[in-house]
């Protein structure tokens, strides 16, 4: 069968039919675990209480070898009866916000507001949903169903949870798919990983009276040549190519030559070569803004140098449009009578992406809006929500082969 005759099989099925019939009678518990959820702060680095809470929801929900490793990502296994291959449906426990950030949510009607609601911990709750529903309906995988709450997906996190999945999980050969369930809206798959490259320059400097030091360098002065100089870089339209410098701080006073200011700088690219391409282009263009200063002024107290730390490497990847699962979830969407819209964007599926493992990100049903905003908002209207539930969980079922199906 090909991808649309193997999803209208799945769709078709009585023990289908079960399981979206569970989604919908489970539908308020589904609602109350992302209140749950997203009221356990979750911030950048410290997402260790929501992950014991969620540790304890995978165990409740029958899984086997339920556990957390090493960096913090908590998994558990739903048996398949094939040979033990298996496929990942994962989703990140963590969030943009900073600690002590007010996460308690409001509710008008079928809306939620909180920071985090819908990026990503609707999607937590969905997935345990999917559990449920495939257990009530009794139905049988051939691969096995590893099911992942993840750490560190967003900024400076920098997908430090999948790769360690990736790089020292027992599990890692037998992973043959990987699907993180990121976001509302499912009709919009991304099969393209943005890769980037992030960067924090400290440019130091002798520093001085800002009248009598006048003459001396200035690592203002060569931080924003740097500047000047990145952003008169002409990156391509196609593959999608970006800079940004983000982040400005340092000096001491309104008199003084700063003796030290930092940058933070956002590369991104969705093709490795032209990632690696403006990322050298970068670092010559420090280079230069240092030497042009040193130039241009007396270092008669010190020279400008500059400090260059890595702080963020996400792999750029691409899952071919042609692709078995790039088929799959494309059926799938298009059997809830959604248009598919294949993206590329930056989640956990670069990093399987860029190891040439089929990859994809999916959504989770409903609607949602202002990610990453105070005012982030999830609308959990019932037939929306359960119409995208269906959709992935069918998608789920075609790539990890469904019993007496195909």
């Amino acid at each position: 069968m090909n991808a649309s005759e193997t999803i209208a099989a799945i769709r078709a099925d009585a023990r289908f039919a079960k399981a979206a019939e569970t989604l919908a009678a489970d539908h308020d518990r589904t609602v109350a675990d992302v209140v749950t959820l997203t009221e356990i702060p979750s911030p950048p680095f410290g997402e260790e209480k929501r992950a014991a809470a969620y540790l304890d929801l995978l165990r409740a929900h029958g899984l086997e070898e339920v556990e957390q490793d090493e960096i913090g990502n908590v998994m558990g296994i739903r048996r398949g009866f094939g040979n033990g291959d298996m496929l990942v449906v994962a989703a990140h426990l963590d969030t943009v916000f900073p600690a002590g950030t007010d996460v308690r949510v409001r509710r008008e009607g079928t809306k939620l507001f909180a920071p985090g609601v819908s990026d990503d911990t609707w999607s937590l709750a969905v997935n345990l949903a999917f559990i449920r529903a495939l257990d009530a309906a009794g139905i049988r995988t051939r691969q096995d169903l590893l099911f992942v709450g993840d750490v560190g997906e967003e900024g400076l996190g920098d997908l430090r949870g999948v790769r360690h999945l990736f790089a020292t999980s027992r599990h890692r050969p037998r992973i043959r798919a990987f699907l993180t369930v990121d976001s509302p809206d499912v009709d919009r798959i991304v099969s393209g990983g943005v890769g980037s490259r992030r960067y924090r320059v400290t440019f130091r400097g002798p520093g001085g009276h800002s009248y009598a030091a006048f003459g001396l360098v200035n690592p203002m002065y060569a931080m924003a040549e740097a500047a000047r100089g990145l952003a008169a870089v002409e990156v391509p339209k196609s593959p999608p190519t970006t800079h940004c410098v983000s982040v400005v701080s340092g000096g001491t006073s309104i008199n003084a030559i700063a003796n030290a200011v930092t940058i933070e700088v956002d590369l991104r690219s969705a093709s490795a070569l032209e990632l690696d391409k403006l990322d050298q282009r970068f670092l010559k263009i420090v280079d230069e803004a240092v030497a042009t200063e040193n130039a241009a002024r007396s270092v008669a107290a010190g020279v400008i140098t500059a400090e260059i730390a890595r702080v963020g490497d996400r792999p750029a990847g691409e899952t071919p449009a042609g692709s078995p699962i790039c088929a799959i979830a494309a059926a799938a969407v298009a059997a809830e009578g959604y248009a598919p819209r294949f993206e590329f964007s930056s989640t956990d599926a670069n990093v399987p992406m860029s190891l040439g493992i089929p990859a994809l990100k999916v959504g989770a049903g409903g609607r949602g809006g202002r990610a990453h905003s105070l005012e982030e908002w999830l609308d959990v209207a019932p037939e929306e929500s359960l119409r995208g539930m269906r959709t992935t969980l069918a998608a789920i079922l075609a790539l990890a082969g469904m019993e007496g199906i195909g």
